[in-house]
């Protein structure tokens, strides 16, 4: 029998915003891992694990077999996922055409994520871009999954 994962549970690790997390999924069981980037640093300078507290020990030894493993699979990352993109669909997929121009506006250049949550807010659209982005990320983690030949369940698990 195949490992099933549950889709939700691979969109919430793939939605943790940071740079210092990376998330993983055992092939073999479904269970997801999030490893840190303190601890691959650790790992890649050879310093021995003994200079660490047992928390931080147990992080590091989970980490070196996730990173030592075939069995474990990077989930998409930011670069895959590309927030920008989803959020220029998202402006592009507004049929208002003054509205869908304004927020196409708030994402060129700098200052293009903080413009458009201050225009989401204002024009009260917040809930219509959370699901559109719940919708990308899912479909994503699919498009993911499937290339991996990975079996999943819409369920909460």
């Amino acid at each position: 029998m195949s490992v099933v994962v549950s889709l939700k549970a691979v969109v919430e690790e793939m939605d943790v915003p940071s740079d210092e997390y990376h998330a993983y999924l055992n092939k073999n069981t479904g269970e997801l891992v999030t490893i840190g980037e303190e601890e691959v640093n650790i790992i890649e300078s050879g310093d021995s694990i003994e200079n660490y507290p047992g928390w931080q020990q147990e992080a590091i030894r989970e980490t070196k077999d996730v990173l030592n493993s075939s069995e474990y699979l990077p989930l998409p990352s930011k670069f895959d996922i590309n927030e920008y993109r989803i959020m220029e669909r998202f402006c592009l997929s507004v049929e208002e055409e003054k509205l869908r121009d304004r927020l196409l506006q708030c994402i060129r250049g700098s200052g293009a994520f903080g413009r458009f949550k201050n225009a989401i807010h204002q024009y009260g659209i917040v809930d219509k871009w959370f699901k559109f982005r719940q919708e990308a990320f899912e479909e994503t983690a699919v498009e993911w999954l499937e290339s991996n030949n990975i079996r999943y369940t819409l369920d909460t698990k």
